[in-house]
């Protein structure tokens, strides 16, 4: 997970990440809750000052940045500070405008559905997980073809999707295990969050593709963990 505090070594690349998943997560909201995230990330980009780790501007100059009258900005500033990514550092007094923080964190967590959508990459590396336990792919002929006793529509597509590649087969097909059927939707349990959403995102058109070989009343694949 990213820090709270965007600074240090690689905080380029976080703050890249940050912005890659509060513009994602708008584009799957409604409109109004999404022109409220876009508001957001323009005064991060225009106005956060990053290496003070505070946003210090004052109301009408909001106003003009975000084309928008002084009440839509408090009414805007209110939601963002109960959502948790705004956090008031300092309040205004005296003709001194408020100076404001945020929680990193808490956006993280309300745009983390969004992460797989971007990309299993992106997912794994806001999650934490150190690149090197990406799962790595098999020499040819070091993996163990499928059983094919199990006459299952799964048991019989493993044998081949295991023929058409076996590499892909290890690194990716093998830890799938069928996790029932309803209909013409078949289920596959993945070893885990990042497993799935990668087959999901780039293998489910190979696995339907294999399973309707020899069984065509399969219509759909969910990857679950």
């Amino acid at each position: 997970m990213l820090q709270k505090r965007l600074a240090g070594p690689g905080a380029a690349a976080r703050k890249y990440d940050l912005i890659t998943a509060l513009g994602a997560h708008a584009l799957s909201l409604g409109k109004h809750d999404q022109r409220l995230v876009l508001r957001f990330i323009t005064l991060l980009t225009a106005r956060y000052n990053w290496a003070r780790d505070e946003l210090s501007i004052g109301q009408r100059e909001i106003a003009r940045l975000w084309s928008c009258n002084e009440r839509t900005v408090k009414r805007e500033l209110a939601k963002l500070r109960a959502m948790g990514w705004l956090v008031v550092k300092r309040q205004g007094a005296r003709g001194r405008v408020a100076t404001y923080g945020i929680d990193s964190a808490a956006m993280l967590e309300a745009t983390r559905a969004i992460w797989p959508e971007v990309g299993p990459d992106f997912a794994l590396r806001l999650e934490g997980v150190p690149a090197e336990t990406v799962v790595p792919f098999p020499v040819k002929g070091t993996v163990k073809a499928p059983e094919i006793d199990e006459a299952t529509e799964w048991g019989l597509a493993r044998a081949v999707l295991f023929a058409e590649d076996q590499g892909r087969f290890g690194a990716w097909i093998q830890a799938l295990t069928r996790a029932g059927r309803a209909g013409g939707r078949l289920t596959l349990k993945a070893p885990s969050r990042f497993h799935a959403a990668y087959v999901q995102a780039h293998l489910e058109s190979v696995l339907l593709r294999a399973c309707r070989e020899v069984d065509d009343a399969v219509g759909s694949i969910e990857i679950i963990t």
